[in-house]
């Protein structure tokens, strides 16, 4: 095998690791954003919970459980996109929290508001899709 049939192979070999690194990156991040999009409702309930920030331990809580969302939320945003990034975050966040205010807090659930939420999860798949996640 001659010099440039070793550097065909080894760059060959070096661009299928690249790309692979790349997809599990990728995947990686979407899964980061799945679970700061669900850390949301978390963080909302000890909002409430905190009564207005007075009681300390829940309002400590509060912030803590905002920060590592947020922080989650910037590491997937990198390769996924800032503005994707954060539309999923938010939808998911938006579907999570409407799911446990009709079940914690027995919020009226009607079949509009069922259809809306249902348009927002199309939305969250939709831009997986279009943008090339994984």
């Amino acid at each position: 095998m001659g010099r440039c049939e070793l550097y065909a192979v080894y760059t060959n070999q070096y661009l299928y690791n690249t790309r692979h690194l790349m997809f599990n990156f990728m995947e990686i991040s979407w899964i980061l954003l799945v679970i700061a999009g669900l850390m949301e409702p978390c963080w909302v309930y000890t909002m409430e919970r905190s009564d207005c920030f007075r009681r300390p331990g829940m309002a400590l809580l509060t912030v803590a459980l905002i920060a590592i969302d947020l922080y989650i939320l910037s590491v997937a945003m990198g390769p996924i996109g800032s503005g994707t990034a954060y539309a999923v975050w938010a939808g998911i966040g938006a579907v999570c929290t409407f799911v446990m205010g009709a079940v914690v807090y027995r919020e009226r659930v009607s079949s509009a508001r069922v259809m809306c939420i249902v348009s927002i999860l199309i939305g969250i798949v939709g831009l997986h899709l279009v943008s090339g996640g994984h």
